[in-house]
């Protein structure tokens, strides 16, 4: 009996190592779920490091442009507005969205903001954890999205 357990757990393992051999490898560069993390963002718009990997580019026949977009602890983008609205798809971590004059709203994988056409808002990690969401903007003919100034440390930090 233990020499057939002993035969079947060796061929295992030799099954397993030929297929670990064998198997397609994973694609090279930092991975952020199941998509690249991307180029650093421009700090113009985003305090602290953030990740922007295009998906979709813009083109006349979609209208439509996404990207992965990865926010280390404590990172979040500026203060910004999207003509035609914006819709986040959260797939990873902790992190926040806030309109202007609303209190902030937890994020977490799995969420789906719709940030309404023209109305102000930021989006961001916790300060202990990264986030990763898909941003989706749509009806880009209308414009993709006009930046406006920084998150303050006081504003970031009003979450209850």
């Amino acid at each position: 009996m233990k020499r057939i357990a002993l035969t079947t757990a060796l061929a295992l393992g030799i099954g397993l190592t030929s297929y670990a051999q064998t198997a397609p490898k994973a694609p090279a560069g930092p991975l952020s779920g199941p998509f690249p993390k991307g180029e650093r963002a421009p700090v113009a718009n985003f305090t602290g490091v953030v990740y922007v990997a295009t998906l979709v580019k813009n083109d006349d026949t979609f209208n439509c442009a996404s990207s992965n977009v990865t926010f280390t602890p404590g990172a979040r983008s500026h203060w910004h507005t999207h003509a035609a609205g914006q819709i986040l798809l959260v797939t990873e971590g902790v992190g926040y969205y806030q309109e202007k004059g609303q209190p902030i709203r937890r994020l977490r994988k799995g969420d789906v903001v719709q940030a309404q056409p023209g109305v102000e808002h930021w989006h961001g990690a916790s300060p202990r954890q990264g986030l990763t969401h898909i941003s989706l903007n749509v009806n880009t003919e209308k414009g993709i999205v006009d930046w406006g100034r920084a998150v303050t440390d006081q504003e970031y930090a009003s979450f209850r």
